[in-house]
């Protein structure tokens, strides 16, 4: 069996905060998967993770005879499997100044490690999709669907809806496993494929265009209007109008209001109401914050809309503005629109500089944690406290 290790570039992990405040970037998810989960599917194997030492616990390294190293931002596709699978030990494959995978008996443990030469195989480019970027997660996220479709239904056949009055358009591009209830809904697939995840509940009145990836145990409320090319992971709460935009899994958005061409994290809530723009009034490409280059940077996308982290909060009536990007743990409530940027732990209304109080975050996360039957281990303990320590340069 192949022993995989993802590995973080240190470069490529700072342009992804803040999404990697808390994980790896092969956690991210993109499509039906995560990115680690692509590769374990891939090659019927367990992965591990090369990140930043106060991940480790929670994401552990494991070495074996010999690794494949694997760039944690790459997705894989059929033509990468095969080239991966052709390596031999001392050979890798690079995209310009991109290490992709290296075959190896050597044993790296930091990430500034430095691998010895190595013969490098150059990949096309047309064949490499790397997740540099917050946005790149929602602007690939149709292309990963269609892989993630293909894997996970290759060889299955889909559980059939059984309600009469649901309305299915396109029923060879839905995928059902078992335990989904679907009542009096419209499923178009005809432009994509829908990929609905064991558990899941899709109540009356839902509207549900493809492509979208709908994540074990989510619940999508009664009327929700659910556009192109979403995803949510499991267990999440669904309403309103969302289009184009990733939810990692076990957040909710339960409620009325629009969500667009936008990235929540794990274990949010946007209270009833809450909106984002994902489109300027001038009709210009959306400038979000940088945390490496500590100032608002072009995304070259005239749609975008909010990178929301983990662990956030928004009350009712939030108002984010395009281009908004909210750290770690940020509770944001009061009238008006928030700032672009909101610092992780933010506390309090719109013009407060307050920060939360960390024992209080830790204690409604374990509070949030346990409403669904999850653990919040001593490991998402420390790597709070972390966070708390690496963002304070944040709220100066």
């Amino acid at each position: 069996m192949m022993n995989i290790i993802l590995f973080d570039n240190p470069k490529t992990r700072i342009k992804l905060l803040p999404f990697t405040f808390v994980r790896p970037i092969a956690d991210i998810r993109v499509g039906i998967f995560k990115i680690y989960e692509k590769w374990e599917k891939a090659f019927n194997a367990e992965t591990s993770f090369l990140t930043e030492e106060y991940l480790q616990g929670k994401f552990p390294l494991k070495h074996g005879a010999d690794q494949y190293y694997i760039n944690g931002s790459l997705c894989p596709n059929p033509f990468l499997i095969q080239k991966i699978q052709e390596l031999k030990d001392g050979q890798g494959l690079v995209s310009g100044e991109d290490l992709l995978v290296l075959h190896t008996s050597e044993k790296f443990d930091h990430l500034d490690a430095e691998p010895g030469d190595f013969e490098k195989i150059e990949v096309p480019a047309e064949e490499v999709t790397l997740i540099k970027h917050p946005w790149e997660i929602f602007t690939h996220n149709r292309e990963q669907i269609m892989l993630d479709f293909e894997v996970v239904t290759k060889g299955r056949i889909s559980h059939h809806i059984e309600d009469p009055h649901t309305v299915v358009y396109g029923r060879a591009n839905i995928f059902v496993e078992e335990g989904v209830e679907v009542r009096a809904s419209i499923l178009n697939a005809q432009k994509g494929p829908i990929y609905i995840g064991k558990n899941a509940v899709i109540e009356e009145g839902v509207i549900i265009q493809g492509t979208c990836a709908i994540g074990e145990g989510t619940r999508i409320n009664m009327g929700a209007k659910i556009r192109e090319d979403c995803s949510f992971g499991p267990h999440c709460k669904i309403g309103g109008e969302i289009n184009n935009s990733v939810v990692f899994g076990y957040s909710n958005k339960a409620h009325d209001g629009y969500l667009g061409n936008s990235v929540v994290g794990e274990w949010c809530n946007l209270g009833a109401d809450t909106n984002n723009s994902n489109l300027k009034n001038n009709y210009g490409p959306v400038r979000i914050w940088s945390y490496k280059e500590r100032k608002y940077v072009s995304t070259e996308q005239q749609f975008c809309g909010m990178m929301m982290a983990d662990y956030c909060k928004a009350g009712i009536n939030t108002m984010f503005n395009t281009g908004t990007v909210v750290g770690v743990s940020a509770h944001i409530f009061g009238g008006g629109f928030p700032p672009k940027h909101i610092p992780s732990f933010a506390w309090g209304a719109i013009d407060s500089n307050e920060v939360a109080n960390l024992d209080k975050m830790i204690e409604i996360a374990e509070r949030v944690f346990a409403r669904r039957k999850a653990d919040f281990t001593e490991h998402d303990r420390q790597i709070l406290q972390k966070v708390f320590e690496l963002s304070k340069f944040d709220r100066m």
